[in-house]
């Protein structure tokens, strides 16, 4: 059977690809890029805006200079050429809540405040927009995760699977669970990979 190129499940509309295609981070070989580089924040909820300027003072001896200035005269977060909320940037690219440094023996850059980042950030690359009050979720195919793609297919794991926590996060494990019953109808397993 072939997966539909747009797949409902509960009231969120999701392109198909999200179940099909490989993707697993691979932070040695992208070190983080997603978060410096495109030309502005990640897209950010009014609660989560308060949540990051409650985290500041735990992260303001980390932020760099330019961050700080920029929290100075915007804030955490701004209102972008497409109206959306989105979190501060330094000199038009990186999110003003990363800061260089090493993770797992590799030099990238890191989130100043992983552990309560924007749900925008945890469920990259899947992006999230409303539409006519439907909730809408698409993959976003980005060149700097190419290595992800590559990963991810290596080890067999489909968008959908690399992104369970964040996807419960979001949607709840009810919805989760649907989302993987769906999959399961629509997907012929493969067999697993000899050792």
């Amino acid at each position: 059977m072939e997966v539909p190129p747009i797949i409902q499940v509960g009231d969120v509309l999701l392109s198909g690809d999200i179940l099909t295609e490989p993707f697993c981070c691979d932070l040695s070989a992208c070190r983080g890029a997603c978060c410096v580089e495109g030309d502005a924040g990640a897209p950010v909820t009014l609660d989560e805006i308060a949540a990051l300027e409650n985290r500041l003072d735990d992260v303001w001896p980390r932020l760099s200079a330019g961050a700080k200035a920029e929290i100075n005269a915007r804030g955490v977060a701004y209102t972008d050429r497409e109206g959306d909320l989105v979190t501060s940037i330094v000199d038009g690219r990186d999110c003003v809540f990363t800061a260089q440094g090493t993770l797992e023996g590799c030099q990238c850059t890191l989130c100043l405040v992983e552990d309560g980042k924007p749900i925008s950030c945890a469920l990259y690359p899947i992006r999230e927009k409303t539409i006519a009050g439907t909730t809408c979720l698409n993959y976003h195919r980005w060149a700097i995760c190419r290595d992800a793609v590559a990963k991810g297919r290596q080890l067999r794991l489909p968008l959908y699977k690399f992104l369970r926590g964040p996807l419960i996060r979001r949607f709840g494990k009810e919805w989760y669970e649907e989302l993987c019953a769906v999959a399961a109808q629509l997907i012929p397993q493969a067999p697993e990979p000899t050792p």
